[in-house]
């Protein structure tokens, strides 16, 4: 996060202009507070971004509504400067040797040219070394011209600063930016980091970033950090550097170490696997797509408007809000239309911003993104809009999207037709041979276990497909009771199979419990009559009665120690043999091969509790107990 970004996303409720900005600045009545940057690797915090903030319990507190203020009062680039002054001062103040992170958009950076001189006194004389300051590119405006740019930071790092760059993979933050820029920093944006336990295109854009970042010599920094998942996750892809509320929130004081231990990584030396599905997991909610935008009273003119527009060049929406209830939207396009013929600023320059404002859907922060969706698709075409208001209670809250709505909504489609079984929303064909190859590359020791019914088919006949179905749901749901999360993967590779990743040491134990919870839900799906008689008959392909058993569930599995196989290829034709011997044993059984075993993964204690059968010297197997 970045002062200045918020000034353009987030603006409070309450209205801006209500005190004056000047008079704040000229009484230096701003200051800073600091977000600590951990370095995971040592456990202490390596440096700390510098946030505005105005004084406490005002309307110019926040970042948005000082901003909001600087464009009308045209001093955006001074109130920006004035915020990385303030920053440096009373970060020298508490003689902090870690390095200090200021945020500074492109313009301000080159306006700010003929000071380097006078700044590099400056902290000298504060004892800050420039070398502990990192410049912060904000991501405000578009760069057309990248050898000015390129020239520009080659004066600030001769005084030896560094630079970063915020928000990778959102607004200008671009390859082409890294590339041109060569930062020594770049943070990646958030989004990326919310979910990237559970989510592996998630996981797979975070490492290509990371490859890119060791290509050109730049240190990752992740933002967003709030759970030890995603801090276990970012542990394992050698992420040096994070930051959020997990680690510690902005505070007018700086600390050296964590108040608290950082979590540390999990000493059984397992890799972190993606989060199981949750039965209860709902739609996301349309707060997730909140923009927090400056408002406007319903007094204010046109001429604010379009000053307000014209020093934020990245800025597309101003909300008009009166006492916290939401009037409509202006939109930069709206304004500049309506002021493009000659002499219509100066007729109506001075005239309410009301007669440019355009109506808004409005939303409340707690409906799904799916329930918005159908609202504004029920909409006749006229009357859908680029951008709607998202409410808590009535009361302005900030905006939301539309492009950004429908991202999410593709992006769940995307995401369930290839990831996830339809059925059972267990991870698919795709992400099992991803978490497979993951599993091996890393070198980390784990058991594959192939999960199938048998004399599944004679029963979706002689019950219907619905009981079939049902059957299959409640073993995915057994399957991933019984696992560990982070440390076991189970995925859905279609009908009634399933492939379980094990890397916890009490795998064998969890997979009997398995056996037995799946032989005892029996009692549900199937009549007393079949119990008692132990199946049911019906009738062959050629139309004669036969006797069919009751469903049976046969796992195989193969001990994957590392350097024994290359791929996901090699693990599943692996797989399939020891399924078909499996499913030779009656009843619910599970077969182990063991010619893989070494001391990565040991068997479970309880192997003595099971009958063994051992009709080769190379394997053994277990058979728990007939099907009822």
């Amino acid at each position: 996060m970045n002062f200045h970004k918020q000034g353009q996303k987030n603006a409070a409720n309450a209205s801006p202009f209500s005190r004056s900005l000047r008079d704040l600045m000229d009484d230096r009545g701003l200051h800073a507070v600091y977000q600590p940057i951990l370095d995971q690797r040592q456990g202490r915090y390596f440096a700390f971004e510098a946030l505005l903030r105005g004084p406490e319990n005002s309307e110019l507190h926040t970042p948005a509504a000082l901003f909001a203020a600087a464009a009308m009062e045209n001093c955006t680039h001074e109130l920006e400067w004035l915020a990385v002054e303030t920053a440096i001062l009373q970060f020298a103040e508490q003689h902090c040797a870690q390095r200090l992170f200021v945020n500074m958009s492109i313009g301000c950076l080159h306006a700010s040219r003929k000071r380097l001189v006078a700044v590099r006194h400056d902290l000298l004389r504060l004892g800050v070394p420039p070398s502990r300051i990192v410049i912060e590119l904000t991501e405000n405006e578009s760069v057309t011209d990248f050898s000015d740019l390129q020239e520009t930071l080659k004066e600030f790092r001769s005084i030896g600063m560094q630079i970063a760059m915020d928000d990778m993979g959102e607004g200008f933050s671009n390859l082409r930016m890294w590339s041109e820029v060569r930062p020594e920093f770049v943070k990646i944006d958030r989004h990326f980091i919310d979910g990237i336990d559970s989510d592996p295109l998630k996981l797979h854009f975070v490492r290509a970033m990371h490859e890119i970042a060791d290509a050109c010599g730049s240190a990752l920094i992740a933002e967003g950090v709030e759970t030890e998942a995603q801090l276990a996750v970012l542990r394992e892809l050698g992420i040096p550097y994070l930051q959020g509320f997990g680690i510690a929130r902005p505070n007018r004081s700086v600390a050296t170490l964590p108040p608290v231990a950082v979590p540390s990584a999990d000493d059984s030396g397992s890799l972190m696997l993606p989060s199981r599905p949750r039965t209860d997991r709902q739609m996301p909610r349309i707060d997730q797509l909140l923009h927090e935008v400056p408002t406007v009273s319903p007094n204010a003119d046109n001429d604010t408007i379009y000053r307000i527009f014209e020093h934020q060049p990245a800025l597309n929406i101003v909300a008009v809000v009166d006492s916290g209830m939401p009037l409509g939207l202006i939109t930069r396009s709206t304004l500049i239309d309506r002021f493009a013929r000659p002499y219509r600023r100066e007729l109506y320059g001075k005239r309410s911003c009301t007669m440019v404002m355009d109506p808004a859907l409005l939303v409340d922060e707690a409906q799904s993104v799916q329930e918005v969706a159908q609202t504004i698709g029920s909409q006749r075409g006229t009357e859908i809009s680029d951008c709607f208001v998202i409410t808590c209670e009535g009361r302005f809250r900030g905006v939301g999207f539309l492009r950004e709505l429908m991202t999410i909504i593709t992006d769940m489609q995307i995401r369930a037709a290839r990831y996830a079984n339809p059925l059972t929303q267990l991870p698919g064909n795709v992400p099992i041979n991803e978490q497979m190859d993951r599993l091996i590359e890393s070198e980390h020791d784990f058991v594959a276990a192939y999960c199938d019914l048998d004399h599944f088919k004679p029963y979706n006949d002689a019950y219907g497909y619905r009981c079939g179905d049902q059957m299959i749901q409640q073993l995915g749901t057994i399957l991933t009771d019984s696992t560990a999360d982070h440390q076991d993967f189970v995925g859905h590779v279609g009908g009634d199979d399933f492939i379980v990743l094990m890397q916890s040491h009490d795998w064998e134990m969890r997979l009997q419990r398995v056996l037995k919870d799946f032989d005892s839900s029996l009692k549900q799906r199937v009549k007393a009559e079949h119990l008692a008689t132990g199946g049911y008959s019906g009738e062959d392909r050629r139309g004669q009665h036969v006797f069919h058993p009751l469903p049976a569930l046969s796992i195989g599995c193969v001990i994957v120690e590392a350097g024994n196989f290359a791929s996901h290829h090699e693990v599943s034709a692996a797989l399939s043999e020891v399924k078909k011997e499996a499913k030779r044993i009656p009843g619910s059984a599970l077969f182990v091969e063991r010619r893989q075993h070494g001391a990565g993964i040991p068997p479970a204690e309880t192997k003595q509790q099971i009958d063994a059968v051992s009709p080769a010297p190379s394997f053994s197997t277990a058979r728990l107990c007939p099907s009822v």
